[in-house]
């Protein structure tokens, strides 16, 4: 029977991958400047400053890029809530150090979505912020998990993220709203790649505890959502228009990482282990 290990245990024995991972992170990361990808010569004042106020004529974006980029600085726009989650299990040494990094540039993807909504005003600024007040004051919160629960759903939440921007970027609906979106795809792989790495750390250290954490974690997933200032839920609203459908989850976010942690060839599983297994099948 193998050993659990303690939350505590685990920060321990991952600390020397998260320096590892966290120092390839910033080797390969792309360090672009979110100012550099505004058109600020667009930009105008609103009334208040002597300009006009925003119509909807004024917005050149189709309904669908109007909807996933709204999404995207909506979910991005709670970054304290995902910070606070993720501190408050990794609030030490390089995990800290991971953490900073990873808020960091989440929050360079707020700025340089709302900054490019506004300029070009492609949404309703006032429907925005106050979709954006109701989303923060709600906040975020996950029932309590353990490390490698932590971890497993931080890996799918990325991919889940990659997969939405690409699908943004594939719209073709600008120069700048395609760029936008590949750089926001890129910087939520590499996350993602982050995270999954320490997942297979995790595996290869204790693989029963972290097999029954990822199983638990496919079977309650859901990606961040948030409820749209026209009426119902970013969920439905991205499934309808071909960026992010929850029905495909299971080929696009589960099968490619449970392949990468190699969990249906695995020779080091125990009873317990392959009782979790067992559980996520339907993925192989």
């Amino acid at each position: 029977m193998q050993k659990t290990l303690t939350d505590r245990e685990l920060l321990d024995s991952l600390e020397d991958a998260v320096e590892t991972n966290l120092r390839r992170h910033i080797e390969v990361a792309d360090g672009w400047q979110p100012h550099e990808q505004v058109p600020w010569s667009d930009g105008r004042n609103f009334a208040f400053l002597g300009g006009t106020d925003w119509t909807p004529e004024q917005s050149e974006l189709s309904d669908t890029a109007r909807l996933a980029l709204t999404v995207s600085v909506l979910v991005a726009d709670n970054l304290p809530s995902y910070h606070r989650e993720l501190g408050k299990y990794l609030r030490t040494g390089a995990w800290w150090r991971w953490v900073g990094r990873w808020t960091a540039e989440e929050n360079r993807h707020e700025i340089m979505i709302r900054n490019y909504l506004m300029l070009t005003r492609a949404v309703d600024p006032v429907a925005l912020e106050r979709a954006r007040m109701a989303h923060m004051t709600e906040g975020f919160n996950r029932a309590p998990m353990h490390l490698i629960d932590v971890l497993a759903t931080c890996a799918f939440e990325e991919a889940a993220a990659a997969i939405r921007h690409r699908n943004t970027a594939a719209l073709g609906e600008n120069p700048i709203v395609t760029s936008m979106a590949e750089k926001l795809a890129a910087d939520d792989e590499l996350q993602a790649e982050f995270f999954a790495e320490l997942v297979s750390a995790a595996l290869d250290l204790t693989p029963d505890q972290a097999v029954r954490a990822i199983a638990d974690r496919v079977a309650d997933f859901r990606v961040p959502f948030v409820e749209l200032p026209g009426g119902g839920s970013s969920d439905e609203a991205l499934a309808a228009a071909g960026i992010y459908d929850r029905a495909n989850e299971g080929e696009l976010v589960f099968k490619p990482l449970l392949r990468r942690w190699n969990i249906f060839t695995r020779t080091d599983l125990t009873e317990e282990g392959d009782k979790a297994r067992a559980e996520l099948a339907l993925y192989q």
